[in-house]
């Protein structure tokens, strides 16, 4: 597989579309971290209702690029059903979040588990970065499977499907 084809041009290939996402998924985060915690930390809004409205701006920075630049053969054609879809499944990546976050910052800080290595009131920071992760790949592969399956119809017999080696190595 050669580099140009992890950035440039269309793709239905897995592992094309997921590193990818890599860079749509670290882009959407530090605007959901950031403004998280510009609302909570500046302006003291309670951490879990600046993280809710921190993940929608996360979420609509992710739909854009992502029916930009990754997923392009939705199966939706309407684009008003598309990210209703879109944002149904951000939705149920937003209860997880706010549901780990909840846990580390009135659980874990509550017992402070991390004792002096975290403050007690940063807890919900920690839970952040793991809902991250849970929530990348929940919305990587619902999207994925979900909304994004449809073969081009333009193209479907040249796309490559294996990681066979075809010059630089990834």
């Amino acid at each position: 597989m050669k580099i140009k084809e992890l950035f440039v041009g269309q793709t239905d290939h897995i592992g094309v579309q997921f590193f990818r996402y890599l860079f749509v998924g670290g882009f959407s985060f530090v605007a959901d971290f950031s403004v998280m915690t510009l609302l909570t930390e500046c302006f003291g809004i309670y951490f879990v209702v600046s993280a809710t409205i921190s993940f929608l701006v996360g979420l609509a920075v992710n739909y854009l690029l992502s029916t930009f630049w990754i997923f392009k053969n939705s199966k939706i054609k309407n684009k008003l059903a598309e990210f209703l879809g879109f944002a149904l499944i951000g939705g149920a990546g937003l209860v997880l979040n706010d549901l780990i976050i909840a846990f580390f910052q009135h659980v874990l800080g509550a017992a402070g588990v991390f004792g002096p290595l975290w403050e007690a009131d940063k807890y919900y920071m920690l839970g952040k970065l793991v809902s991250t992760a849970v929530v990348f790949l929940w919305n990587f592969f619902a999207r994925k499977y979900l909304l994004f399956n449809k073969k081009s119809s333009e193209d479907t017999s040249s796309e490559d499907t294996s990681l066979e080696d075809t010059g630089a190595e990834v």
